[in-house]
């Protein structure tokens, strides 16, 4: 823990530790005109050293494996922009996330391990990052930064889980895991539904470089989550011309299981990437703020295909090298040694620390963290870096990776030096390195599983004015369907009886009048019926009286068939009036009193606005 981080620095002016002493020196001797002016000396010079602090600009790709940039030697695609982070500062050539998403984020903004925070999962509210935890935002917040966050959260939905309310002051993308469409999608602007424009990797970015031309002369800290290359694989011809018939040279570890189409589509995304980390690489040249910020690439587990990753074992989701290793480059000119490369084990765990320690930045978490700070390992002053365990956890599997070794899920050790691709289990012939590993596994799983096991958090309601409950959230009853597998982007759909139903476990923080709206398709044929909304006793009904039935949208732009995330489609919001909703925990149900069609709507949301 850096010196600014010790509980026993109380005097604490902006840009670091004030102590005692220097004070009562600095005003010795002066009366009190002559004190004065030494305290605005001293303030002085605190805003200038303060102004000396680094702008942050973080970057993170979604499901981008380590092997898919050039500067890790793929030569299906090339990465200039993302390399140029190596060649003017640092790569970590062991840096390990979490299997998938959700996690991921979680540790990043909190250094801490994600079963620690409550996030057990990627939808249905798993994601969600206990209320308790404090975010790398709200320290860089608390320390005078200008906060901004474009691109997929997927920590939490409502307030006080947005992002909105976790430290940024200024938030443009979408909450959850997956996402439908990726041209002119609908998106959160500071809680608010609002339509992209464009496509939206270069939409976020277009929102991320305006904040940081609008907060250039001060500090900013600019976080920019992307969800490419993340299914559906959609992407811009320009991009996808190049890939569209290759036949890749690097394949996968098996060749039998990479689908081609999936790798191209893949490798194109990752150059549109390559592209917007260009972009705003220009533009803080152009500000003249090179020098005097920080910008780090990485992302948040392996890739989501089989394709070239050097040989690794696993994949997205996999708790091996290969589902846990991704890129992580950095730079910061005249602090980071151009071209250095780092070969002691890092992680998500550590960039709270590690930046916070950069920026001479106070942690506001009281919690222990996880992470450490590696600005010794960055700025070459580490004279020595004793070993250390990192531990990956999805689904119950638990596998820790040392610098020399992994144990595996299944309890197989495998030397990572000598054996990379972890093709033979050594556990029998290192007995003692295999028994230490998993008594570590042990006592961290004794730990944190009980932190991930059934989750019984409600859905809160009245922490902002208005409430978005997405179909995601909610469960189904009857026979009411939802319109894929995966939860994230979806609506409800098939309903067809009044004994259908849909419900929303919600806690309302704040009682009170609320308009109730839901957001709904409807086909001509099916106008008329009736429906009501719900909780402890206080209903609100309402006739759809009007049809609206857009078509689906999304095919026309996938490069391969989708998988898990559902197709996309304009929701109309039909106001159903005035709701009394008492403070406390409950059931918010939604369904019909009478029907008159075959089906009586399709549901994306339930809207509730505070009046008061």
């Amino acid at each position: 823990m850096s010196k600014s981080h010790s509980s026993e620095n109380r005097w604490q002016f902006q840009s670091g530790p004030v102590s005692r002493r220097r004070l009562l020196a600095a005003t010795a001797g002066f009366g009190l005109t002559g004190m004065l002016g030494a305290f605005s000396s001293l303030a002085a010079a605190q805003r200038a050293a303060a102004s000396k602090r680094p702008n942050i600009v973080v970057i993170l790709a979604d499901d981008q494996g380590w092997g898919d940039l050039s500067i890790h030697g793929n030569t299906n695609l090339s990465t200039p922009h993302i390399d140029s982070l190596a060649r003017d500062g640092a790569l970590f050539e062991r840096f390990y996330v979490c299997a998938v998403c959700a996690p991921t984020r979680a540790e990043f903004l909190t250094g801490r391990y994600h079963g620690r925070g409550g996030v057990r999962g990627v939808s249905t509210g798993a994601e969600r990052l206990n209320l308790d935890e404090k975010t790398i935002a709200q320290s860089f917040k608390a320390g005078g930064y200008a906060t901004g966050a474009f691109g997929k959260w997927h920590n939490g939905s409502q307030f006080p889980y947005h992002p909105n309310a976790r430290g940024f002051d200024e938030y443009y993308g979408f909450t959850s895991g997956h996402w439908g469409l990726y041209f002119d999608p609908e998106l959160d602007h500071n809680g608010k539904l609002v339509r992209g424009k464009g496509y939206i990797t270069d939409d976020l970015t277009n929102h991320a470089l305006d904040f940081i031309t609008q907060n250039k002369d001060r500090q900013f800290f600019c976080y920019l989550p992307f969800n490419t290359p993340h299914s559906p694989m959609e992407v811009p011809d320009r991009f996808f011309e190049k890939f569209a018939s290759l036949e890749p040279k690097m394949r996968a570890r098996d060749p039998k299981l990479e689908e081609i189409p999936m790798t191209r589509a893949a490798l194109a995304m990752s150059e549109n990437i390559d592209w917007n980390v260009g972009r705003v690489l220009a533009r803080i040249e152009e500000l003249k703020l090179a020098g005097d910020t920080i910008v780090m690439y990485f992302s948040d587990n392996g890739p989501n295909s089989w394709r070239w990753n050097d040989g690794m074992k696993g994949r997205k989701g996999s708790v091996d090298e290969g589902g846990l290793r991704v890129p992580f480059l950095i730079r910061w000119p005249g602090h980071i040694r151009p071209g250095a490369r780092i070969p002691q084990i890092a992680g998500a765990i550590d960039l709270l620390p590690t930046l916070a320690d950069m920026a001479g930045v106070r942690v506001v978490s009281t919690k222990p963290l996880d992470g450490k700070s590696v600005k010794p390992l960055l700025l070459g002053t580490a004279k020595e870096w004793p070993d250390r365990m990192i531990f990956s956890l999805q689904n119950k599997r638990i596998s820790v990776r040392n610098q020399q070794y992994r144990l595996d899920a299944g309890g197989q050790l495998f030397d990572m030096v000598a054996d990379p691709g972890q093709d033979r289990d050594i556990s029998k012939e290192k007995p003692e390195v295999a028994a230490k590993l998993r008594e570590a596994v042990a006592q961290w799983g004794k730990e944190v599983l009980p932190m991930v096991g059934p989750d019984d958090r409600p859905y809160p309601v009245g922490h902002s004015k208005t409430t978005m409950l997405p179909a995601r959230d909610g469960v189904s009853g009857g026979g009411i369907k939802r319109s894929a597998n995966a939860p994230n982007c979806s609506y409800f759909t098939n309903w067809t009886s009044k004994d259908d139903k849909m419900t929303w476990d919600i806690e309302v923080g704040q009682g009170g009048e609320y308009d109730a709206d839901i957001y709904y398709t409807c086909r001509p044929e099916d106008v008329g019926s009736i429906v009501e909304l719900s909780f402890l006793g206080a209903r609100v009904q309402a006739k759809i009286s009007e049809a609206h039935n857009p078509p689906l949208i999304g095919a026309e732009f996938d490069r391969v068939p989708r998988g898990g995330e559902s197709y996309w489609k304009d929701f109309r919001a039909l106001r159903l009036g005035a709701i009394a909703l008492a403070k406390g925990r409950g059931e918010l149900l939604l369904r019909a009193l009478d029907t008159t069609g075959k089906q009586v709507a399709d549901i994306r949301y339930v809207m509730l606005t505070r009046r008061k």
